[in-house]
């Protein structure tokens, strides 16, 4: 039977200056793990003897909207898929990306953070295999499996609460995509064209600051960011709000912050008393977040909104490269932080060589086969190209 052009399932339209920010937050993560083994202000599984202040700043400054703008991505992927996909597709296909690559990913490549963050802070010399069988012991004096070799989601915490949020969020999701569901979105944009109330709409995240951190982040925070990306992409006005704010979100959220995160990192004025603290703690975690998000889609829709090559292999490597990245970079900061050289050298190499391993792993590995492909969350290989459609690359979503 002939099909006809009129009768082809059309999707929206690539968003790829989304594509861009995901990427560019991939590897702002590459910078930031490598950071936390030589700031001064928390732990980590690996720390070096060597501590410095640019760390603990690149820490400070990246920390409080780096997850935000994972999530705030997320929900506006999955505003466009819900566009072209039923329920059943998209819990399938949620079950598919998510839960197989944080369940793999837990069994194999977590459990040498854990194992080498116990040498790092103890003089812990057994094997590998010797210790694995630790790995699933649960130890309170170090919830985070950082020091004592206990069990750990690490980085991948982010995947599970993705895929709690999208089943939690599903059914208003569908709502929303519904006749009556659209014309609350219709009124909710049209309140939030009104000027400066786009900017208003990070003050629920500051109240939500207040709820409690389950394993690896906020899920109040994270699941109203999630929301909102989901609604940014729902309505022109949203983003027609979005332009016309984001140069004063640039300077309320990065500007004000570069401020803000070095007093974070090398301590606060004196002047400054304590009780304005959680006013400053809570424009940090709260308002900044938000700010920043306004200004990267804002900047982000007008500048990256283009294909390339090249963002066509790293939209497709992407999730992988969060899988791997900070496994890699344990590993590889494991041996560095021993060298008897400065700690620039230090940071470059790690950073660097994280680079080039999670490269090459996923080049010569992950994508290689169908197997690697399932266990990573990447879509099978497809034997005969679709010639009538561009290959759609792999994101968080």
């Amino acid at each position: 039977m002939n099909v006809k052009a009129s009768d082809k399932v059309v999707g929206p339209p690539r968003r790829w200056d989304i594509d861009w920010l995901r990427i560019s937050a991939v590897l702002l993560l590459f910078a930031f793990h490598t950071a936390r083994i030589f700031d001064n202000s928390a732990d980590f599984y690996i720390k070096s003897a060597q501590l410095g202040t640019g760390a603990s700043y690149l820490v400070a400054y990246l920390g409080p909207w780096g997850m935000p703008l994972f999530f705030v991505l997320a929900g506006a992927s999955t505003s466009i898929a819900l566009r072209v996909r039923s329920a059943g597709q998209y819990v399938k296909e949620r079950a598919t990306r998510l839960l197989v690559p944080f369940f793999f990913g837990v069994l194999a490549l977590v459990p040498p953070q854990s194992y080498l963050g116990l040498p790092s802070h103890s003089d812990y010399a057994g094997s590998f295999l010797e210790w694995y069988p630790h790995f699933f012991q649960l130890i309170p004096e170090d919830m985070e499996g950082y020091c004592l070799g206990g069990h750990t989601w690490g980085h991948l915490w982010f995947i599970l609460h993705l895929f709690v949020y999208s089943m939690v969020a599903l059914p208003l999701f569908l709502y929303l995509n519904g006749e009556s569901g659209q014309r609350l979105t219709t009124r909710v944009a049209a309140f939030f064209s009104r000027s400066s109330m786009i900017l208003l709409a990070g003050i629920p995240l500051i109240f939500a600051t207040w709820f409690p951190e389950i394993v690896g982040g906020n899920p109040l925070r994270y699941i109203i960011i999630f929301i909102y990306g989901y609604l940014l992409v729902a309505d022109a006005r949203f983003e027609k709000a979005i332009d016309r704010h984001k140069r004063l979100a640039l300077f309320l959220g990065p500007g004000v912050h570069i401020v803000v995160a070095y007093f974070d990192a090398t301590g606060r004025p004196s002047g400054i008393p304590a009780s304005f603290m959680p006013i400053v703690s809570g424009y940090i975690s709260g308002v900044i977040p938000w700010f920043f998000l306004i200004a990267f889609l804002g900047y982000g829709r007008e500048f990256l909104s283009f294909p390339s090559r090249v963002l066509s292999y790293l939209g497709q490597a992407s999730y992988p490269f969060y899988i791997l990245h900070q496994s890699v970079i344990v590993i590889i900061g494991f041996y560095v932080v021993q060298w008897q050289t400065g700690l620039p050298l230090k940071f470059f190499t790690i950073l660097v060589a994280s680079l080039v391993a999670a490269v090459l792993a996923y080049d010569l590995m992950v994508k290689r086969t169908n197997v690697t492909r399932f266990l990573f969350g990447m879509r099978p290989k497809r034997k005969v190209p679709a010639p009538s459609a561009p290959r759609r690359e792999e994101t968080i979503a």
